[in-house]
């Protein structure tokens, strides 16, 4: 069995997010990387996929610029097999991640990519919908349970949605994406990071998969979110009332 977990590099949660000057990106001085907290779980689940089925090959990627293979190492770290950077300097939109991780999927022949329902340096969401509908294969997205059949040919996922939880089978291969309540990803060990330093590392460019990475969609300017008003505290009904007119002709 082998499964593909794209890893994307993406500000630490932790870290305070500025916008630089222009308005035209993020301000990078001095801000911390690290895996994509939905990819983190999504590899997880993986690693305790492949532990269950006994072996299994588990090939992490990530596209983006050298500093890429500071998250891949840690993934290796986490348990992976191998690695594979796709080197591409310039931003890519969803369309174009797609494109580049399906090409990966024709070349690698996975039975399963799990990745993580969406990045939080843009919450898009797109990527594992967009994957599956060029491959043409099933999908489950936001699951927060993970059960493989014991001749891998379909998954069982459980979903959380509005009306309660749904529980979804999908015939392998297919793309499934995690929710945050799927697991908790390990920590890394150190015996974990001096493994990782012997396992392979491949680099690629979209043009070794025939894959023009150009993006579809352009970001014109980004900005913090206006701050709150203080909240006013009415003792009545008729009060609350009140302050909601006045609120409605001013606006």
């Amino acid at each position: 069995m082998k499964i593909l977990v794209p890893l994307k590099r993406v500000p630490d949660p932790d870290t305070k997010i500025r916008v630089n000057a222009s308005g035209s990106g993020l301000e990078t001085d001095g801000v911390k990387y690290a895996i994509n907290p939905f990819d983190a779980i999504a590899l997880e689940e993986a690693l305790r996929l492949r532990d269950q089925v006994g072996t299994a090959e588990i090939l992490v990627v990530s596209i983006g610029s050298a500093d890429c293979q500071e998250q891949l190492r840690a993934g290796l770290a986490m348990g992976a097999d191998r690695a594979m950077l796709v080197r591409h300097d310039a931003e890519v939109d969803s369309l174009a991640v797609a494109k580049l991780l399906a090409a990966i999927y024709r070349r690698e022949q996975p039975n399963l990519v799990l990745m993580g329902k969406q990045a939080i340096d843009n919450d898009a969401n797109q990527a594992g919908q967009m994957l599956a509908a060029l491959l043409g294969i099933g999908q489950a997205t936001f699951i927060s349970k993970l059960a493989v059949s014991a001749d891998a040919a379909k998954a069982i996922c459980c979903r959380e949605t509005d009306a309660g939880l749904e529980s979804v089978s999908v015939a392998l291969p297919a793309v499934i994406t995690a929710d945050l309540r799927l697991n908790e990803p390990r920590y890394v060990t150190a015996l974990g990071i001096m493994k990782a330093k012997k396992k392979p590392l491949e680099e690629i460019t979209p043009a070794d998969l025939g894959v023009d990475p150009a993006s579809r969609t352009r970001l014109l300017k980004l900005s913090l979110a206006p701050k709150r008003k203080a909240g006013i505290r009415v003792k009545t009904v008729d009060e609350l009332l009140k302050k909601l007119r006045e609120e409605a002709q001013v606006i």
